[in-house]
């Protein structure tokens, strides 16, 4: 699913972009040769896709065993630099509560004695994940004497580097939460922590239906490999303090949607105020605790103003300090007719736009919650991300949750942002 962005500039700034992970798929083989009995090559491929599962799985046992002679075991002997890599990323896991590690083929394209793979990485946290992480992977395999082994392995395609493969991860645990961090002290990683135990409940207490209740936190060494983990160019995250990833899909029930994670960006995270922090790690954890209420049909200046609602919420922040830039439109007689578009949330839509669209958002769920209570504007949430489609969903919900119409809506809407930013 496509991106959700907030500019750092001005004041502290998040962008949040749901990277879609799952890929479903039948195991499909290649038939080769063209003497051989027909079933002879299906055969033959079907064996060679057993054989590399085989190897496969002994590589995810001994991922969970923390077996790393059993590890290299499986790496094709005869690429020397491959031994060294995956020695380093193995021991770079050593810290990482893992709880679960497979892989799941969705295509084997085989010639001779060598063949492409292209599988799902699922893996769990222990204690945090109630359903795994899904990630594409492309694996190389080579076949030495009956046996297969792996000698290439690297982001599938839609895929991303994983933060093992950066460097040596360490483990910090919270109260709520557990902060992965790869290039980073234990002071930074125990303050990220502080604040994400704190954002936890924040977000509890805005959206009372089931959910985790933890976050998981991953905290690169830069900019650049912030970047990396995102499958994305630098240049589209520099100012960007969070971004939570995770799969858009709706209407799951708690504990089976796959598992998100909050990756900070160190750099620009590093640039705010402990205020700012704060608001940054509730908006983004708001996202995980909605994500199986969120779907196609969820409009983004919902998902992203009841994120910024409940990352305000509890706050001491004026109206015009929480929207500037909607103030400013206001005051100058600029305000906008209309509720944001998505592309008015789009990474090119420029920094003034972007603020204007994520200040209306917050304002459009301020709305609906000092209008008809909290409760009501969860309602609203959960009633728009189940309906079938974007199209009518939002007025659907307007109607059954709210009693009003769209238009109703975006007048009041429009008389709210001149009483408290006029």
């Amino acid at each position: 699913m496509a991106g959700r962005a907030r500019t750092a500039a001005g004041r502290h700034g998040t962008r949040r972009r749901a990277a879609v992970l799952w890929l479903t798929a039948l195991l499909l083989v290649p038939v080769w040769g063209c003497t051989a009995p027909a079933k002879a090559p299906d055969s033959a491929a079907r064996e060679a896709a057993r054989e590399i599962g085989r190897t496969l799985d002994r590589r995810a046992a001994a991922v969970l065993d923390r077996d790393e002679r059993a590890y290299l075991a499986v790496l094709d002997p005869s690429v020397v630099a491959l031994r060294a890599t995956g020695r380093r990323e193995f021991r770079n896991l050593a810290e990482v509560p893992l709880g679960s590690w497979e892989y799941r083929l969705t295509d084997v394209e085989r010639s001779g004695g060598r063949a492409t793979v292209h599988a799902e990485l699922r893996y769990g946290l222990a204690g945090y994940d109630r359903a795994p992480v899904s990630a594409p992977r492309t694996l190389e395999l080579t076949e030495r004497a009956g046996r297969w082994y792996v000698s290439a392995d690297r982001p599938g395609e839609g895929g991303a580097q994983q933060l093992w493969e950066q460097g040596a991860v360490r483990a910090v645990r919270g109260a709520h939460s557990l902060v992965l961090g790869v290039g980073q002290d234990d002071t930074r990683l125990r303050a990220i922590a502080a604040t994400a135990d704190r954002a936890v409940p924040a977000v509890d207490a805005a959206w009372p239906r089931p959910w985790a209740r933890r976050a998981v936190l991953l905290v690169p060494g830069s900019l650049e490999a912030t970047a990396r983990l995102l499958g994305a160019s630098a240049d589209g995250y520099r100012g960007i303090a969070a971004v939570t990833t995770g799969i858009v899909t709706g209407n799951t029930a708690a504990g089976t949607a796959p598992a998100d994670r909050v990756v900070v960006n160190p750099e620009a995270y590093g640039d705010l105020s402990g205020f700012g922090q704060e608001i940054v790690l509730t908006h983004e954890t708001t996202h995980v605790a909605t994500r199986t209420a969120t779907s196609a049909a969820t409009p983004t200046w919902l998902s992203e103003g009841f994120a910024d609602w409940a990352a305000y919420r509890r706050t001491d922040r004026a109206p015009g300090q929480i929207a500037p830039e909607l103030q400013r439109a206001v005051r100058s007689g600029d305000a906008p007719a209309a509720l944001p578009a998505d592309e008015d949330f789009a990474f090119g839509a420029g920094a003034d736009r972007l603020a204007r669209a994520y200040e209306s958002g917050w304002l459009a769920c301020e709305l609906i919650a000092e209008r008809w209570g909290e409760r009501r504007l969860t309602d609203f949430y959960r009633a728009v991300g189940a309906h079938a489609g974007r199209e009518g969903a939002v007025e659907k919900a307007l109607h059954d949750v709210l009693a009003t119409t769209p238009e109703d809506f975006t007048a009041r809407w429009r008389a709210y942002a001149r009483q408290r930013l006029g």
